[in-house]
C-alpha cells in the first residue's frame, strides 16, 4: 500500500515494524477479546479472507477461545502478547477486528460502540454528528471515547460493566440512536437500508451483538495510504485537519503517544441509570 504521497509503498516488514511500536498502547484494547482476523496474503489488491477459525498450524503459545455458535463452536485466536501480534502481522493480518466482549463472559459485552457512517465522502457531517452524539451521551451520564475508522467515519464507544447481555446493550444502543435521529431528522438516520437514508449519517448500532465484531484500536486498513483506525481526544475533534484517514502507520504512533483516551475506559459504567435517563429525556 502506499502512503498519502502515492510515492512510497509499505511492505509486510513496516507492518511488522508499525505493530512492534504500537504493541504497547494496542494490546490493552485486545487482551481476552475474540479476534476475526483481516488477511490479506497477496497484498491489499489480492483477495480477502476474514478469518474467524484460528488454524491448526499456529503456534500452541498463542491463545485461543472456543465461543458458542449457532449449531457449534468457533475457536478465536486471542491477542495477549506482542509476540502474538507480531506472528499475526508476519501472517498477513493487516486488520483486526475485536468482539466487543471479553472471552470469560463472552455474551456481556463491557464496549458499546455507534458507527457514525456518511452517505458519502462527507466528514463535516460525521463530526457534527459525533458532537451531538457525545452530548446526549454525557446528558445521560455515560463517559464515550472517539476512534477514527481509518476509513470513512468515526466510532463513538462506551464502556459498559459487563452486567448486561448483547441484546440489552444493542436495545439502548438503538434507542439512543433513535432519539438522536428523532431530534435531527434531516441530518441523521437509523435506517437499515442504504436507498432510505438519502444523504444523512447513518448511526449505526449493529456492531452491538453477539459475534458481532468492530475494528480495533490501531489497526491498519487495507486502504490507500496505510491508514490507521486511531483513538482521539475529544478535544481533537475541532481540529480542522481531522478526516477519518488523518493517521497512518507513519504517525500513529506519535497519536497513541499522547494517551487520547486516558481514563476514559477505567470509568465503566452500568446501564440501568442511563437507560432511566433516557427515558426521563424521551418523555
Amino acid at each position: 500500500c502506499r502512503d498519502g504521497s502515492g510515492g512510497e509503498e509499505y511492505t509486510k516488514g513496516d507492518l511488522v515494524d508499525y505493530y512492534r511500536a504500537v504493541a504497547p498502547f494496542m494490546l490493552p484494547h485486545l487482551r481476552g477479546r475474540p479476534l476475526m482476523l483481516e488477511r490479506h496474503p497477496d497484498g491489499v489488491d489480492g483477495p480477502r479472507f476474514m478469518q474467524k477459525n484460528t488454524p491448526e498450524h499456529y503456534p500452541d503459545w498463542i491463545s485461543r477461545v472456543e465461543v458458542a455458535k449457532e449449531g457449534g463452536t468457533v475457536c478465536h485466536t486471542v491477542c495477549d502478547d506482542t509476540a502474538t501480534l507480531l506472528y499475526l502481522a508476519d501472517q498477513a493480518a493487516l486488520t483486526l477486528h475485536r468482539w466487543l466482549s471479553r472471552a470469560g463472559d463472552a455474551d456481556r459485552p463491557d464496549r458499546m460502540v455507534f458507527d457514525l457512517d456518511p452517505a458519502g465522502d462527507d466528514f463535516p457531517r460525521v463530526r457534527e454528528a459525533a458532537v451531538l452524539l457525545g452530548e446526549l451521551l454525557d446528558g445521560i451520564g455515560l463517559p464515550s471515547a472517539l476512534m477514527t475508522t481509518g476509513s470513512r467515519g468515526l466510532h463513538v464507544i462506551v464502556p459498559l460493566r459487563a452486567g448486561q447481555d448483547f441484546d440489552e446493550v444493542r436495545e439502548f444502543a438503538r434507542d439512543v440512536a433513535d432519539t438522536l435521529a428523532a431530534a435531527h431528522p434531516d441530518r441523521l438516520t437509523t435506517a437499515a437500508r442504504k436507498k432510505d437514508r438519502g444523504d444523512r449519517l447513518y448511526l449505526d448500532i449493529q456492531r452491538n451483538a453477539y459475534a458481532q465484531t468492530a475494528v480495533a484500536p490501531y489497526s491498519v486498513r487495507a486502504l490507500p495510504g496505510a491508514p490507521v483506525a486511531t483513538p482521539l481526544s475529544w478535544d481533537q475533534l475541532d481540529d480542522p485537519g481531522l478526516h477519518a484517514r488523518r493517521w497512518t502507520v507513519a504517525d500513529a504512533v506519535e497519536q497513541a503517544r499522547t494517551r487520547p483516551w486516558d481514563g476514559v475506559m477505567s470509568r465503566a459504567r452500568a446501564l440501568a441509570p442511563a437507560r432511566r435517563r433516557l427515558s426521563a429525556l424521551r418523555g
